[in-house]
């Protein structure tokens, strides 16, 4: 089977839109999202909606829980928390309670999905080999798919030691079964590793490999939307750059 994995798509619909217009030309026979469908852009429910009834697995994320008042927003920095407030008040009766019944965490494929890392599938960042490092020796999984950092990036672990390596949309990458993985495919709405154009994964359960895909969109768009309805500039000013 060949899945799309989506993550953080942070209300960002023209992204979304592309995204699933890309994935559908490849193929794909389901979709799964590791969380984060609101926060930060302009279209919670609209986001929330389309993808629902295309998903095989989802996940709740940080941003998800804070817009249901289940995590404290405080935690965040000023933007984010304006932006999580604002969401808030957008969501609908329907997408709130299909948000309400999504965990951070869950096994498909006897593979390992979480939000954000598996000892903390709500709120740690994996960004080093060191916190990788400590992933894989405090929980038990070959393959983990995690989302949250927004950088795609693909951690392996030999039993021994754990290495870094960059997922780049260049090929499909093996899934050595010798090894076990940690793998981020990026962010559909806000990218962070300095290209602005959506990212996804499609993971090949056949072949046991994951292939990052980056696709274009109108971004111009979103950030439109995002200062006609008043949210604050650095969220969407970062959109242009990746950041």
């Amino acid at each position: 089977m060949r899945y799309a994995v989506l993550s953080d798509v942070h209300a960002n619909l023209e992204a979304l839109e592309a995204v699933l217009e890309d994935a559908r030309r490849q193929g794909v026979e389901g979709l799964v999202c590791l969380g984060d469908f609101v926060g930060y852009g302009p279209d919670p429910n609209a986001c929330v909606e389309r993808l629902r009834d295309l998903l095989v697995a989802a996940l709740v994320g940080n941003h998800d829980l804070a817009a249901l008042g289940r995590l404290d927003a405080r935690r965040f920095n000023l933007f984010a928390r304006a932006a999580v407030e604002w969401t808030r008040e957008q969501l609908s009766p329907s997408v709130r309670a299909y948000l309400e019944g999504l965990q951070p965490r869950q096994t498909f494929e006897g593979m390992l999905l979480v939000h954000a890392s598996p000892q903390d599938p709500v709120e740690e960042y994996i960004l080093d080999w060191e916190t990788a490092d400590d992933n894989f020796r405090s929980a038990e999984f070959s393959v983990c798919l995690f989302g949250h950092t927004h950088v795609p990036v693909r951690f392996a672990h030999d039993g021994v030691r754990t290495y870094v390596f960059p997922l780049a949309p260049s090929g499909a990458v093996k899934l050595e079964r010798d090894l076990r993985h940690l793998i981020n495919v990026g962010s559909v709405g806000q990218p962070r590793d300095g290209d602005p154009r959506a990212a996804y994964g499609i993971l090949d359960t056949g072949t046991r490999s994951l292939e990052l895909r980056r696709v274009p969109y109108p971004v111009e768009a979103v950030q439109a939307k995002m200062q006609a309805r008043g949210l604050p500039r650095p969220l969407w000013e970062r959109l242009s750059e990746g950041r």
